[in-house]
């Protein structure tokens, strides 16, 4: 049985930080469905949870799910004491916090399930009339952070809104999110990267008002994202000596990404994304978006691959709030948030977040954050307790396809803490030489530990 006392130090020693959280029987029940769940390599369902934990004969099946639907606690904080945990564990002293926001959708069954609705799926495959899906979209915020055993950035949810007929739009939702992670830190200096849906989020803010009103982003905190290719740019204008009158807001037109690349200045640069040094060129301008942010000042930085054969004279352009960092660091803050793409594959697929079957809103909205958090603390384990050279190694051993492969994914942190799991839940409080019995199921469930 995986309780607080068979569970293994290293990690009951990250699960104790969240004591504050619950109350006594719930942290144990806590506890318990957190083990469960990294433990389960099938469904990932609240009963599934509880088998994952070895508690099913030993706990009704309510206590588990009466966790997420009754019991008293709340996802926000404890995702302000996970980022804690990261900020403290995993980041430099001082150092920024990138914060990677986007939305995503778990599918789900019946119409009675809490904020359901048909949602565009951009993770589903097919024709893009086929990707309108039932089930419950998430806005979710999480902290990029550089694993010293990979070369690619990782990116640890940290906070979730649902998304619901009343609720305000995901710009909005995004913007709270990231709000409150900036309050949670007010030490260190806040960068926020989204898609190009996100563009402009924090517009209406410019932001004090906007901010405490809850519609934008506190004024400290940048915002990086994609630029639209039709938006229309202008000059800053310049102030006139002497002119009477309110100063002119904005100055000569300057059009659109395509337009700016037709007579940019253009830079080389070495860049740092996808774990790999690119050379690229640059050409960065500052101006005003007047269409969205107003008279606030903004940069528009484009980018041209070397082989590249776009039309429009660049590859990617990109807008920022961020008036200090060199353009190569903006651009590769952008790439990094490729990183909450790759969570939320893996939460869906390896750790089985959304896999509930839950209806009411107070369990809805807990579940997935739950599992999102879950995924979090499972990297966070393996930083901190569960890294080795040879896991890479047992990996291509098991699987020669992968060849090249030199760094553990998040599918190698899960088995290595699973079968950590398993052998604490054998060995504890037994002294005596295991049974042929016992020896069989421990050979089973490592093998299982994989799946």
């Amino acid at each position: 049985m995986l309780q607080v006392e068979t569970l293994p130090a290293s990690l009951a020693g990250l699960l104790w930080v969240f004591r504050s959280c619950f109350t006594a029987p719930t942290f144990r029940t806590f506890a318990a469905l957190v083990a469960g769940m990294i433990a389960q390599p099938g469904a990932g369902t609240v009963c599934g949870m509880l088998v994952g934990a070895g508690l099913s004969r030993v706990w009704h099946h309510s206590r588990a799910h009466g966790f997420f639907s009754g019991a008293r606690w709340c996802p926000d904080r404890v995702g302000l004491v996970l980022l804690s945990l990261i900020v403290d564990r995993l980041l430099p002293v001082g150092a920024p916090l990138v914060i990677v926001v986007d939305d995503t959708l778990f599918v789900r069954a019946g119409r009675k399930v809490h904020a359901a609705a048909w949602y565009h799926d951009g993770a589903a495959k097919g024709p893009r009339n086929g990707r309108i899906r039932w089930g419950n979209s998430w806005v979710v915020a999480g902290v990029v952070v550089n694993l010293p055993f990979t070369d690619r950035p990782t990116c640890l949810p940290v906070a979730a809104a649902l998304c619901t007929k009343r609720s305000p739009s995901k710009q909005v939702l995004a913007c709270r999110l990231v709000a409150g992670i900036a309050a949670a830190v007010p030490d260190r200096s806040v960068h926020m990267v989204a898609d190009a849906w996100y563009a402009g989020a924090d517009g209406a803010a410019g932001a004090a008002v906007g901010a405490a009103r809850g519609r934008g982003l506190p004024a400290a905190v940048s915002l990086t994202s994609r630029l639209r290719a039709n938006a229309c740019l202008h000059r800053i204008a310049a102030p006139i000596p002497g002119a009477r009158g309110r100063p002119r807001r904005i100055g000569a037109r300057l059009g659109t990404p395509a337009d700016l690349a037709a007579t940019a200045g253009w830079a080389k640069a070495t860049v740092r994304r996808y774990g790999r040094d690119d050379a690229i060129a640059v050409a960065e301008t500052t101006c005003l978006w007047y269409g969205v942010y107003r008279s606030r000042t903004v940069r528009v930085i484009l980018i041209r691959e070397p082989d590249s054969t776009a039309k429009a004279g660049y590859d990617l352009a990109l807008i920022t709030t961020d008036l200090t960092s060199p353009a190569a660091d903006i651009v590769a803050r952008y790439a990094a948030r490729w990183a909450i793409e790759v969570a939320f594959e893996d939460a869906k697929q390896i750790t089985g977040v959304g896999q509930a079957r839950n209806r009411t809103r107070t369990a809805v909205e807990r579940t997935v954050p739950f599992g999102l958090f879950v995924q979090s603390l499972v990297t966070v384990w393996y930083t901190l307790a569960g890294h080795h050279p040879d896991v890479t190694a047992q990996r291509r051993a098991t699987a020669p396809w992968y060849r090249s492969k030199t760094q553990p994914a998040y599918h190698d942190m899960i088995i290595k803490l699973r079968r950590v799991l398993i052998a604490a839940k054998f060995r504890a409080g037994k002294t005596r030489k295991p049974t042929p019995q016992e020896t069989l199921a421990v050979h089973a469930a490592w093998a299982e530990a994989a799946a």
